[in-house]
């Protein structure tokens, strides 16, 4: 059997850690130094002298190119970064949280400023906001008419968020997506990564038993 498979997803389960050092069982690579730069088709041999000469692993980057890819690089940095950013990853994408706002065509105005205040602290709190304009029969020949109310409003709130995605029809709704600002976002994504810290520092502290 060609080892060089074991990568590929067998019974819809990936492999998710790369073959390193003696665990490559090819007779070359295309080695790749740890600054990138391309060193050409090596012998495994002489591949894995030079990760050790280096005092790096020799890491299979791409294992199904003929010959595979590997690279030199610090096996336990490279993991442990990576970690870090699927973390960070995760995170933010758990704080982005997409809020709801309905609107029908003949709002009146203070039911109006009452939505648009809802709208505005939901992006100043790093939120996406869904916002669906609902129409009752005759009202859905006249699509004009909501995306006049969804530009208007995208226009009240331009300061605090952008349109992410432009007004549509969707049944008899037409629907728009505003996105906070990303300088907005960051502050957020800022706020909970000090939150997470914090989480983990008392974590750490806590007595084991």
């Amino acid at each position: 059997m060609d080892e060089r498979a074991l990568p590929c997803k067998s019974r819809g389960e990936a492999i998710t850690e790369p073959r390193i050092n003696d665990r490559i069982r090819v007779p070359e690579v295309r080695l790749v130094g740890p600054e990138g730069e391309q060193v050409g088709i090596v012998p495994i041999g002489e591949a894995l002298r030079l990760a050790q000469d280096s005092e790096l692993d020799l890491v299979e980057v791409a294992p199904m190119a003929r010959p595979p890819v590997a690279k030199l690089m610090d096996y336990g940095k490279f993991k442990y970064e990576s970690a870090q950013k699927a973390r960070e990853a995760r995170r933010n994408q758990a704080m982005t949280v997409i809020k709801e706002m309905r609107l029908r065509l003949k709002i009146d105005p203070h039911d109006y400023e009452t939505k648009k205040g809802h709208v505005e602290r939901f992006l100043r709190s790093g939120d996406k906001v869904k916002i669906t304009v609902m129409f009752r029969g005759r009202e859905q020949s006249r699509p004009e008419l909501g995306y006049r109310l969804l530009q208007r409003l995208a226009a009240d709130v331009a300061e605090l968020g952008v349109v992410e995605s432009n007004p549509k029809q969707d049944g008899r709704n037409m629907v728009m997506v505003i996105a906070p600002h990303r300088n907005q976002q960051a502050q957020q994504s800022q706020q909970g990564r000090r939150q997470a810290r914090g989480e983990q520092s008392a974590s750490e502290q806590a007595p084991r038993a």
